[in-house]
């Protein structure tokens, strides 16, 4: 190849990088100016005053994840006048068991039950137990969440209210609601760049999509919430046992119904693994492949959201040109703008500030495993390996 086609290849690899980094600097700005309505709403919102129909909360359970029995604690500290909690395991050896006998002990007069599920229903054991823990459930509101999940005292209020009606009926145009949440870090680097990318590249865009398609069309295992009745006729539980993201197939089959979906004021906490860098980058492909197969043209939509990489092609093939640099500069700004706007403010995460240098490294990774998000199938969840095929686990 002689000179004059490398000069060629660089100009136009630093005239892609240049849109790339401009396209990133756009959606930056959408995901601060959705962070912001959002604020905005957020300090919009009462306490409702009528009355609040009694709520079953589901909580599939598998093995102890970090501070697991303080996370139940705070379902059992709820400002609300009557729910009760149901948890389920697989199996009755299963570690999780313990932690809620213990519970039982230290909360006698709430409603606690534990359901062993033996059955399987499909190849997502966290769904099958779900299907079978339904049956036992009182009430036609339902919480689920994941078992690594912390909420605060106004929680069950703030994601029950907008399923009841303006006047206290207990229907709605919406028929979910969905909650953000923010990643609390252990001590590794694995872990760090978890909590990171949560707050200011995971969250931001549910922001944006949030701004773009008026409403959430998509569940987070942080929270959903919903009647029994509407999860009845999108299919139940058992339509979505072989699906790997059992949260965005549930919220998706309601809202199709023609059902709005909220995303709720409230955030709540997750209690990040002590992930080492490689287990950090086996989560961050599973996820990302689950996002390709789930929501393949936000997937596609993604590339144009890694500034930092874009920004850093424009400048070595530029040659370090002095708007190359500048280009760097404003990405840069507008990435520390968001996760200030939308990891400090929106999610109240002390540790961003903490984290911030961690953030281009953070970017450079994320374009790097939205790559190995495209170019294979294969997925390792609790231990398994998996295929995912139209968004379903396969097991060979």
């Amino acid at each position: 190849m002689n000179h004059l086609a490398i000069h060629y290849i660089a100009e136009i690899l630093a005239a892609a990088g240049a849109l790339g980094g401009l396209a990133s600097i756009a959606f930056y700005f959408l995901c601060a100016w959705s962070a912001l309505e959002f604020l905005q709403r957020r300090k919009q919102v009462g306490v409702p005053d009528g009355p609040l129909p009694p709520v079953s909360i589901l909580k599939p359970l598998k093995g102890m994840d970090p501070g697991m029995e303080e996370n139940f604690r705070s379902h059992c500290l709820q400002d609300y006048p009557h729910y009760e909690i149901i948890f389920g395991v697989n199996e009755d050896d299963d570690p999780a068991v313990a932690a809620v006998k213990r519970l039982q002990q230290q909360f006698p007069r709430h409603e606690i039950r534990l359901v062993v599920c033996r059955e399987k229903l499909g190849a997502n054991s966290k769904v099958s137990c779900l299907a079978q823990m339904l049956p036992h459930a009182k009430h036609d509101f339902l919480v689920m969440n994941d078992s690594d999940i912390r909420v605060a005292p106004e929680y069950l209020r703030s994601v029950i209210t907008p399923l009841i009606g303006e006047h206290g009926e207990l229907a709605s145009d919406v028929g979910l609601v969905t909650c953000m949440y923010r990643g609390i870090a252990a001590a590794t680097l694995g872990s760090r760049l978890e909590s990171l990318g949560i707050s200011t590249d995971f969250c931001a865009g549910v922001l944006a999509a949030n701004k773009l398609e008026g409403s959430v069309r998509f569940g987070l295992g942080s929270t959903l919430a919903f009647r029994r009745a509407d999860l009845q006729a999108a299919g139940g539980f058992e339509a979505v046992a072989d699906y790997l993201a059992d949260d965005y197939e549930i919220g998706r089959r309601l809202t199709e119904r023609g059902l709005r979906g909220k995303l709720s004021e409230t955030v709540v906490e997750t209690f990040l693994p002590a992930y080492s860098l490689s287990e950090f980058l086996s989560h961050q492909v599973r996820w990302a492949r689950t996002l390709r197969v789930s929501r393949p043209a936000g997937y596609a939509g993604l590339v144009l959201t890694f500034g930092v990489p874009w920004a850093l092609l424009a400048l070595l093939c530029s040659g370090a040109a002095s708007w190359a640099w500048i280009l760097l500069g404003a990405v840069l700004v507008a990435r520390m703008a968001v996760a200030f706007v939308v990891g400090g403010s929106v999610l109240q995460d002390t540790q961003v500030s903490r984290f911030l240098p961690l953030l281009p490294l953070r970017d450079l990774i994320a374009a790097a495993v939205w790559i190995g998000g495209v170019v294979g199938n294969t997925v390792v969840w609790r231990g398994e390996v998996f295929r995912l095929l139209h968004g379903k686990l396969v097991q060979d």
